[in-house]
Parts: structure tokens; sequence; C-alpha cells
């Protein structure tokens, strides 16, 4: 998540051109085995994803706020553009670029970026283990090659905490996992009665009153339905607010097992519990010996 509260996030089109620094394709497949895909939603994997051009259904929320949101809001939903794969894609790095020099961005003579205000543009990412260093290197050198001073801190766990909980960092990694039915939880992820709280989950500091009315909605609805169509109007203006780099997911449980067992022949669709849904087959078993 890009922490809003700092002068270098409060731009989206500066939060827009950090995330195409990261080369997710280079990542997936020299690091990941290409086992994962990019997340895009909020509510990735679910149906409450918004993909398409929005229902009629959600433009009735979100025509109050034409002008007040992105355009892109009413048409298709972001998503992070594909790489090269190459780890430094020049077509997305020059777009990167672009969008730095329109939020107001200037190099020093030195090649050091300077945000509209004039101080250097700094990142630093701040971990609590370094499992993920090897992820990041990539995209620091991406961002370095932008003139940004990227680095990779890795603190220990009781200042990492503290710190989370003060706001007190640039761009953190976190595992984001919504309800299928969310409710009030929204408030504490995406509202800005939140925004300041500390140690609230609303890491990105969002503070918007579209989201705000869009939270309530979903809160407010009476059905199924209506929940639906106000959770993937708040994915849209989410998505549009750029404020993460989405990372990636997988969707799958994997499991090593033996062939003597039987499963249902449908899978759940959230969940995973092998001594549940699995049992000893006899006849499975005959046929290795057992």
């Amino acid at each position: 998540f890009h922490n809003t509260r700092r002068p270098q996030f409060k731009d989206r089109r500066l939060r827009e051109a950090v995330g195409l620094a990261f080369d997710f394709e280079w990542a997936n497949k020299n690091l990941m085995y290409d086992a994962y895909r990019r997340t895009v939603s909020y509510f990735e994997n679910s149906t409450l994803k918004a993909s398409g051009p929005p229902s009629s259904e959600e433009l009735k929320l979100l025509e109050p706020f034409r002008g007040k949101v992105p355009e892109e809001v009413f048409g298709e939903p972001y998503v992070p553009p594909v790489s090269d794969g190459s780890g430094q894609d020049r077509a997305l790095l020059r777009k990167a670029q672009q969008l730095l020099t329109e939020a107001g961005c200037k190099r020093d003579p030195k090649g050091i970026l300077l945000l509209p205000g004039g101080q250097p543009f700094t990142i630093e990412f701040m971990e609590d283990e370094p499992s993920l260093n090897r992820h990041l290197q990539g995209f620091v050198k991406n961002l370095k090659l932008l003139g940004i001073e990227a680095t990779i801190r890795v603190v220990d766990a009781t200042q990492f905490q503290r710190r989370v909980e003060d706001f007190d960092f640039d761009l953190i990694s976190r595992r984001f996992s919504m309800s299928e039915t969310p409710g009030e939880s929204l408030k504490s992820f995406f509202h800005s009665e939140h925004a300041n709280t500390r140690a609230s989950r609303n890491m990105a500091g969002i503070a918007d009153p579209v989201v705000d009315a869009l939270v309530q909605s979903a809160i407010d609805a009476k059905s199924r339905v209506d929940l639906t169509h106000a959770v993937r109007a708040l994915d849209r203006v989410l998505r549009a607010g750029r404020y993460w780099v989405s990372a990636w997911y997988s969707g799958k449980h994997r499991v090593a097992y033996w062939d003597v067992f039987d499963r249902p022949k449908i899978d759940t669709r959230y969940g995973y519990n092998p001594v549940g849904l699995w049992w000893f087959n006899a006849e499975k078993a005959k046929k290795i010996g057992l």
C-alpha cells in the first residue's frame, strides 16, 4: 500500500507511476515458477470483483459522483498493464516518466527526481523479514531509473508493528483478504473516519467522500444483489485511486496426497478442510497393494 499521508503519494499520478515500475510478469516467471496471477481487484477471485463496463445498477450509484472521480470509473475498471517480462519494460517506464512529469516532478542536475515541492522523491520499502527482498530488488532498480531513491529496510517485528500502527512508513506489503459478504468491516479498511485512527486497517490513508458514500451504500444494502452492485461500484473507485501496487494471488490450494483417498467431485468455493472433505477408499488402496 502507498501511504497517501506522505507527500510522494498524495497525487494519484505519482502512485500510478510507482506501480508501473513493478514488473509482475518478470517476478512471476523468474521467482515464482509462473504459479501466480496478478491481483487487480480489492475483491479478487470473488463475485464482488468489478469487471467490464458498469451495470445499470452500478451506474445509479456512480452517476451522482461524475466529475468527482476519474472518468475511467464509468468504463472498464483499471487493470495494471502487462509488461514484456524483461524486468525493465521501457514502454511502461516511459509512461511512468510521463506521469511523473505531468504531476510536476523534475530531475535535478544529478538525475535525482524532485517532487513538485522541491524535495527528493524517496521511497522506503519496510518489511519485517527478508523473504520479499528479491521481489523488491527489481522494483527498486526500475524506480531508480526514474530518478526515485528507493531502498529496502528490514526491521524487527516489534518496530515494524509499531511503525505500521503509527502509519510511519512509505510503502509496505500486506496480505489483503476481504469477506464474501462485507459490511461494517469496509469502514475500517476504506472509510475516511479511520484514515488517521492509530492502528486502523486503512493502511493507505484513503479519505475520499465518494468512497465513504459507497461504503455506506454497501452497509445499507437490503439484499445480496444490492450488496454486490454497491461493492463492485466501490471496487471501481478504489482501483481508479491507485492506492496500491497490486501483487499476486493463487486462487488454488496446493497439496501433496496419497492415492488412497476420495473426495467430493465439486470443490467448495472457499476454505479447505482435508479432514472433513476426504475419506479413505479401500478400492484405491487395493490397487496400490495396501
